[in-house]
């Protein structure tokens, strides 16, 4: 059963933490994010964990899975962060009152969800890889479309470079499609999410085929 307490008291403390960091603090649009990507992949990772008959902790390792963004990033910085988060969840996690081996299985998850290496001793579990399995599938949605598109500078390319970038990501998209995930609630999740924006992809290539004169004319 879901801890309600316990949620309420991770997301205080992801709130204090991004509250006080300075990176944060200096680009405000950057902390929405982070707290908006923070939840989607908090309820992804509780659909996960509903299918699949977790530990509703889930919920708890995804909301903490991004928390070293309150930190400021040197040399890599992002690669480490995992590893970061999972050492400031960890005494927080013992304070819950976490059991010991379940915290370890959060941090394990937490540690690996960027790169897959963790600084720890751990195992790949189905519920430490769906973390990263979480964190993944929010990345490859709706929102990351239009965010993708938006920071590529789509609108802003010639005719001929929009049509090779969407070659390119469609591509992409096919080869993506098949990677392994943890559980089988999380490779469905995946291959719907990569189905949708393999299709909305091909509908934008489509329709830039229609917007240089008619189609079978000479």
């Amino acid at each position: 059963m879901l801890n309600l307490e316990w949620v309420k008291k991770t997301e205080a403390f992801l709130k204090e933490k991004f509250e006080n960091a300075v990176y944060l603090n200096e680009h405000p649009e950057a902390k929405t994010y982070r707290i908006e990507h923070t939840y989607r992949v908090a309820n992804i990772g509780r659909e996960i964990a509903v299918k699949e008959g977790f530990d509703e902790t889930e919920i708890i390792a995804c909301l903490l899975h991004d928390v070293a963004y309150c930190e400021e990033f040197g040399e890599d910085g992002w690669k480490e962060h995992g590893r970061r988060s999972a050492r400031i969840a960890r005494p927080f996690l013992k304070e819950l009152g976490i059991p010991e081996d379940r915290a370890n299985d959060i941090c394990y998850g937490i540690a690996i969800h960027v790169d897959e290496t963790a600084d720890f001793p751990g195992e790949n579990t189905p519920f430490a890889l769906s973390i990263g399995d979480a964190d993944n599938i929010d990345r490859f949605d709706a929102y990351r479309i239009h965010e993708t598109l938006n920071q590529d500078a789509f609108l802003e390319m010639r005719f001929e470079d929009k049509t090779d970038y969407l070659e390119k990501r469609l591509l992409r998209l096919r080869a993506l499609r098949e990677l392994p995930f943890g559980t089988k609630t999380a490779e469905a999740l995946w291959r719907s999410r990569i189905d949708f924006y393999t299709v909305f992809i091909q509908k934008l290539a489509d329709q830039m085929k229609q917007s240089k004169g008619v189609t079978g004319s000479r």
